[in-house]
């Protein structure tokens, strides 16, 4: 045990300073992030009298943008060169708008400031994930992956334990906070995603220079790419159909019998989860294949999502939760790793704004499709609905080989 705990962590060395740098700023940006993100939900509740199809709205909607963004900046980082550019003028987006949260009177305020919030997510993460991947070696591809989302999962273990604390102290009774104290906490988000920039202009460089040059000429189409990485996308927009908003989650939550003030703290297991999963599967990934990894994790999130169908209680919902954070270490980073996998060098930026691009066409459909099931019917034939398309999705993705990855492991 005590050597495989050695091995485990020693392979951690091999990162490089722009994945520690790129990581620190996932981590920022996260924990200002998941300050607002699990009290929204309840804040347009609570204080708008927003609908679950209206929540499912907006953060469908800013996540479609944020998709659509990401592929003409990956294309872009490709083109011209600059990877580090989009990043820093994503972040500062960010930085802006975030707080105007604590501004906002109407639900239709709150869409404006997510979708532009989002507008700079859409910026800045395929040129990030192209400078991840082009910052390490082809075999510890899952290993650069899992870390830098087990940082941003970090971050979302912060932010919801520093809302909580905010509450409890602003709040009269220490249970029932009002809509001044959650714009408040708005406000103070901004802080650490501020720290973030400076993260970016003084520790994060562009890497390989001249190899990025050659690619000045890309033209953006799909010829580059071959038929593993397009049926690959294909896939991705059915599984996204069953992967709406995790607001819903959060309103499952309250459904079940999970009081509101204890809401941050269920977020910040879920990322506990998330993080401790990231490590793991991520260097798995290396070592055992993508695709099985993937497989894997699609299937959890059915049964995951079917247990939300029917839970009751406390408990049983942070043991869900906890294994929809398992979920997420299995695909997010193992996923981004894959498409690396699966393209050309000059092309990798373009390839991560067609990943995100698959996720944003099906994610808005996804969460109104969601929304409107649990508003006719109920919430359990919605959760009961996105079960049975992850399946599916899931079965699919065994037609997707990927035999670079296997050369490599077989040298």
């Amino acid at each position: 045990m005590s050597f495989s705990i050695k091995r485990f962590f020693g392979r951690y060395r091999k990162l490089t300073g722009n994945v520690f740098a790129l990581s620190a700023v996932s981590f920022l940006n996260d924990t200002s992030s998941e300050i607002i993100y699990p009290l929204l939900p309840t804040f347009l509740a609570l204080t708008m009298g927003a609908t679950p199809f209206v929540i499912g709205l907006i953060e469908g909607f800013a996540e479609s943008v944020a998709s659509l963004l990401k592929l003409f900046s990956g294309h872009l980082s490709d083109k011209f060169g600059n990877r580090k550019l989009p990043v820093f003028a994503g972040y500062s987006l960010a930085s802006i708008l975030r707080p105007l949260l604590a501004f906002a009177t109407t639900w239709q305020h709150v869409l404006i400031v997510r979708v532009g919030d989002r507008v700079g997510k859409g910026i800045r993460v395929a040129p990030r994930d192209a400078l991840l991947a082009e910052s390490v070696s082809e075999t510890d591809r899952g290993l650069a992956f899992g870390f830098n989302r087990a940082a941003d999962h970090l971050g979302a273990v912060v932010g919801p334990m520093i809302a909580f604390i905010l509450l409890y102290y602003l709040s009269a009774d220490h249970i029932t906070p009002t809509a001044d104290e959650y714009r408040q906490v708005f406000l103070f988000a901004a802080l650490p995603v501020v720290l973030g920039l400076f993260v970016v202009v003084f520790f994060v460089k562009e890497e390989k220079p001249k190899r990025i040059e050659q690619a000045e000429r890309a033209k953006f189409s799909l010829k580059g790419f071959d038929s593993n990485f397009k049926r690959f996308l294909l896939i991705l927009v059915v599984f996204t159909l069953s992967n709406s908003t995790d607001a819903f989650l959060l309103l499952r939550a309250q459904d079940a019998g999970v009081s509101l003030s204890f809401l941050p703290l269920l977020w910040m297991a879920l990322h506990l989860s998330k993080v401790l999963s990231s490590l793991v599967f991520g260097d798995l990934s290396d070592r055992l294949g993508r695709r099985r990894i993937i497989f894997g994790g699609w299937i959890l999130y059915a049964l995951v999502y079917l247990g939300f169908a029917f839970v009751s209680g406390t408990w049983p919902v942070l043991a869900l939760f906890l294994l929809y954070g398992v979920f997420f270490g299995m695909t997010e980073g193992v996923e981004k790793a894959l498409v690396a996998d699966l393209v050309p060098e000059d092309k990798r930026g373009t390839a991560y704004g067609l990943y995100n691009l698959a996720f944003g066409i099906a994610v808005f459909p996804a969460s109104l499709l969601f929304g409107f099931v649990w508003y006719q019917f109920s919430a359990g034939t919605a959760f009961v609905m996105s079960a049975v398309i992850s399946t599916v999705a899931a079965l699919l993705l065994l037609t997707v080989k990927n035999p670079k990855f296997d050369r490599l492991r077989d040298e």
